[in-house]
């Protein structure tokens, strides 16, 4: 039976041999992963170039089937192959083509060839639905490799090069973003652990195992570290706030904090950056007040947490570190948090908005988060308070809607207040019903430039639907 085709090709605005480069990188299957497919790399060899091959685990039918796939016909700077060895198709080989287009620019064409189990019945059952799987998968990553390089581009032509950068809560899920956005733009990464973790692929520099209570570094070395991001914490919607929880969030925070800044100090050479997480909980319940990085703190337990969170990077400040304290929104990803716990109840047309729905909802896509962070290493003015959100921000109704409308489906199940005070708390109001409008001044004045700033588009990007490529 003949082979069917698939192909797609974009316009990138760097060089094929970069785009190439980019492609090569640690991190680029991982960025290049749409985050509503439940594909997990099992383990790796060798690389694009050298005939390596990767092992994935990924659904099929309400199952999981292992992928093994080669890397093969590398010709650098301008193409690589993908060939199936066992899997789910018959057979399936990617061709990656890069061709430079123009002046400063190429494009990227994937050519997918391949041939669906069953003969002729399975591709009459099943080819209309493969080539929209493909369409969908594609124009995630085509979406995604051009925004990751179009940052590149301009942090390279400001003068930004490779740095060493260590990563504390390396396997969270903003980390899990993070880590190959940086490799695949050619920093080498250090994981700060507190307990060894196997890696799936090269980070570029050794883990380094510590006790977040006493600071100690207990293997692998902080030296010669350039800029240090800061993610670790407890989850605060990991459980009900009894008071022992409540001293777990903050201590996990605020003693954390405090010990790896006096251990960064107390470097020979400490590293000129340190982008530390902190949150909009810092502006409390504010209803309509447009919120900057010059708004006084709210009150209550979120804000006082957020406060002696970005006060515990003092030894850093002190020993001449510039400081980024990162206040994030509400970070948009299906692989977890927010999003997340929304999804299973919309599918099922159990959505609704929470209370009134009046409050405000002050998100960001975890790519923008990341792209932020970057930025933030790469910009010397920037220092202090940082707003981690989209500049639009929306209510908690429209979030709803937007959300509903993008899943096709009904949202007319309110989540009365009352209710969820009883069965989560204290938390119900803090992370569902306090309003928190808040414009990320300092990103925008200092040049950073959104990849969503429309709430729809993100969650059409993020959860596979329709989107175009963005212009540019």
């Amino acid at each position: 039976m003949n082979l069917q085709s698939f192909q797609r090709s974009v316009v990138l605005p760097v060089s094929a041999e970069r785009a190439f480069e980019w492609h090569a990188a640690p991190g680029a299957l991982e960025r290049l992963t749409p985050p509503w497919e439940e594909i997990r790399v099992i383990s790796r060899t060798g690389g694009i170039d050298n005939e390596g091959e990767v092992v994935l685990s990924v659904p099929a039918g309400g199952l999981r089937q292992t992928w093994v796939a080669r890397h093969s016909h590398c010709v650098w700077g301008q193409e690589f192959r993908d060939i199936q060895v066992r899997g789910p198709f018959a057979h399936f080989e990617h061709r990656h083509r890069f061709a430079n287009h123009g002046v400063d620019a190429s494009q990227l064409t994937d050519e997918i060839s391949y041939r669906l189990p069953g003969g002729s019945l399975g591709a009459w059952l099943g080819g209309s639905f493969v080539e929209q799987k493909l369409a969908t998968m594609f124009g995630y990553r085509h979406r995604t490799t051009l925004m990751d390089l179009t940052q590149w581009k301009q942090l390279h032509e400001a003068g930004f090069s490779s740095r060493k950068v260590l990563v504390s809560g390396a396997t969270g899920l903003v980390a899990s973003t993070l880590i190959p956005m940086l490799t695949t733009q050619g920093h080498r990464v250090a994981r700060l652990l507190r307990k060894p973790t196997p890696s799936v692929y090269a980070t570029g520099l050794p883990d380094a195992i510590w006790n977040s209570e006493s600071g100690e570094v207990q293997e692998g070395s902080l030296d010669g570290v350039e800029a240090v991001v800061h993610l670790a914490g407890e989850n605060i919607a990991g459980g009900r706030w009894t008071p022992a929880f409540k001293q777990r969030i903050r201590d996990s925070r605020v003693v954390g904090t405090r010990k790896l800044c006096e251990r960064l100090a107390a470097l020979k050479e400490p590293p000129s950056v340190l982008v530390c997480a902190s949150a909009i909980g810092f502006y409390g319940d504010r209803g309509d007040e447009v919120l900057t990085e010059e708004s006084a703190m709210g009150q209550g337990f979120l804000p006082e947490v957020s406060e002696a969170w970005e006060e515990a990077c003092e030894p850093a400040r002190k020993a001449g570190i510039r400081v980024v304290n990162l206040r994030i929104g509400i970070v948009l990803t299906p692989r977890g948090g927010a999003l997340q716990k929304l999804l299973t109840p919309f599918w099922w047309g159990a959505g609704g908005v929470a209370g009134k729905g009046s409050q405000y909802w002050s998100w960001i896509s975890v790519d923008d988060l990341c792209g932020a962070i970057l930025h933030s290493i790469a910009t010397p003015s920037l220092a202090g308070p940082v707003n981690a959100t989209a500049p639009q921000g929306v209510t908690n109704r429209e979030f709803t809607q937007v959300l509903a409308r993008v899943m096709r489906r009904f949202a007319c199940v309110p989540l009365p207040e009352l209710a969820a005070r009883m069965a989560l708390g204290e938390m119900a109001h803090d992370l569902l019903f306090a309003s928190s409008h808040v414009q990320p001044v300092r990103l925008l004045s200092t040049g950073y430039q959104f990849r969503f700033t429309d709430l729809e588009c993100c969650l059409r990007h993020l959860l596979g639907r329709p989107l175009e490529l963005p212009k540019g």
